[in-house]
């Protein structure tokens, strides 16, 4: 199993759609590909996973040991012939001054060779010292490939190929030109997410065909890194300590955001997860617990509003004891309304507070959580007591008109109210954080005993 990993030198440099690419023209050849993304990240692994045809994994150091990082890497590319890692903003970009957890230490972390995205745009000669200031900055990445985006024309690409064959040793693997085509739609968050797409296959045709004709496919597979991967496998997880439990959850165009290893331990604690789609079911399935995750119901709001049965539903069924653990998108679709962009829609109101949609961020990055004496689910904390997770959302509540109690005190990040997040009510924990089952952090299991303990 080979390996390389994509990256940039800034974001928004069209790495997404190079890698989507990518990952569609390898997988077309017949070479099977595992698609994994840095950092927290929802929307790209949707669209790689479709592209690849294999679920694309996150790996994030805030949120994961290196340890588990290589280990993720190893066991879901079993039967692949080639781990394609994108990275997240720039090479040298992250959080810690010694760029413990960039893209770079990815790189090394993984033994995969880096082939550098490059927003061409505006540059020629100058492209040269850009690279070469990459390969001097840290000397055990290594390098092997550049793919040149966003070129003007032929004439453009020429000029850069011989500036770069003149000053560096970095081969030039393909020029990707300005092309409408390669643009997949953005709103606030990035990407549309590919379960709001339309004609989604065609989108990827499209990038794939583009890629495939501008890229030396051959050449670059041919620079991918096969030095044996050094790793512990992860033991197989325990089966299930109790009966299996039935837990509902939303899967349509409001609310796709969820990590494939996280449904994987809800399942392997014992659950078996029942879709149910909050835009065309007038009820619930027959079920013992409810997870309604993040997603954009801000642009599905009126047919949210409009399946009032489904609404009345659901908020019976949680006044009346139903567990329930709802994120972000989860969490505004639970409050009474939701306003965006001057229209205001009914939600299912079984939390008494109004989500009010903002020009800006008012939640962004990484999140530590630490629980409450409140926090309902069973099972312990992390050793530390902190929960790693993250958050991303342009919403707000407003009018709050009662007393809440939370789940978790916020020592980073904004939560809920800054201070505080995971609503408690009924037997729901709502929040705005996203949490991720990790060995930080076993939140699946801990949901699914709560279910089960509800059910006896």
């Amino acid at each position: 199993m080979s390996r390389l990993l994509i990256s940039a030198a800034h974001k928004s440099s069209g790495k997404t759609t190079v890698t989507l690419g990518l990952c569609a023209a390898i997988a077309a050849r017949g070479t099977r590909v595992q698609p994994f993304k840095k950092g927290p990240d929802y929307i790209d692994p949707m669209w790689l996973s479709l592209a690849a045809g294999r679920d694309c994994h996150n790996l994030d150091f805030y949120c994961m040991s290196r340890e588990e990082i290589l280990a993720s890497v190893g066991q879901n590319s079993q039967g692949a012939d080639l781990a394609l890692i994108e990275g997240n903003k720039g090479l040298y970009d992250g959080l810690d001054l010694d760029g413990s957890n960039s893209n770079a230490a990815l790189a090394k972390l993984t033994h995969a060779p880096v082939i550098l995205v490059l927003d061409a745009r505006g540059m020629t000669r100058g492209i040269a010292p850009l690279i070469l200031g990459y390969q001097a900055f840290d000397t055990d990445v290594k390098i092997a490939g550049v793919i040149l985006n966003q070129l003007g024309g032929s004439r453009h690409e020429a000029k850069l190929r011989a500036v770069i064959e003149h000053y560096t040793d970095v081969p030039v693997l393909g020029g990707v030109h300005r092309d409408p085509e390669l643009v997949i739609d953005e709103r606030h968050l990035g990407l549309i997410p590919s379960n709001e797409a339309t004609a989604t296959n065609d989108i990827i045709d499209a990038i794939r065909s583009r890629i495939d004709d501008q890229v030396d496919i051959d050449r670059l597979l041919s620079l991918a890194g096969t030095d044996t991967l050094d790793y512990t496998p992860r033991p197989p997880a325990p089966g299930p300590a109790g009966e299996r439990v039935r837990i509902g959850i939303a899967r349509d165009s409001a609310f796709g955001f969820y990590y494939p290893d996280d449904l994987a331990a809800l399942q392997r604690a014992g659950a078996e997860l029942v879709p149910f789609n909050t835009l065309e079911d007038s009820a619930l399935p027959d079920i013992d617990g409810l997870f309604i995750g993040g997603g954009f119901p801000e642009t599905c709001m009126t047919g949210l509003a409009a399946n009032s049965a489904l609404r009345t539903d659901i908020r019976t069924a949680i006044e009346n004891g139903l567990p329930a653990y709802a994120e972000c998108g989860g969490l505004m679709y639970l409050t009474r309304s939701l306003s965006w962009r001057g229209q205001s829609c009914e939600m299912v109101g079984v939390i008494p507070a109004d989500t009010l949609m903002h020009e800006k961020p008012q939640g962004r990055g990484y999140v530590r959580l630490r629980e409450t004496a409140a926090a309902p689910w069973p099972g312990e904390p992390p050793a530390n007591g902190v929960i790693p997770a993250h958050e991303f959302h342009y919403s707000a509540l407003a009018n709050i008109d009662q007393p809440l109690e939370f789940a978790y005190e916020v020592e980073r990040g904004t939560g809920v109210d800054g201070r505080h997040d995971g609503i408690l009510l009924h037997k729901l924990l709502a929040c705005y954080s996203h949490l991720r089952d990790t060995d930080l952090h076993h939140w699946a299991a801990r949901f699914v005993e709560y279910v089960r303990n509800n059910r006896r």
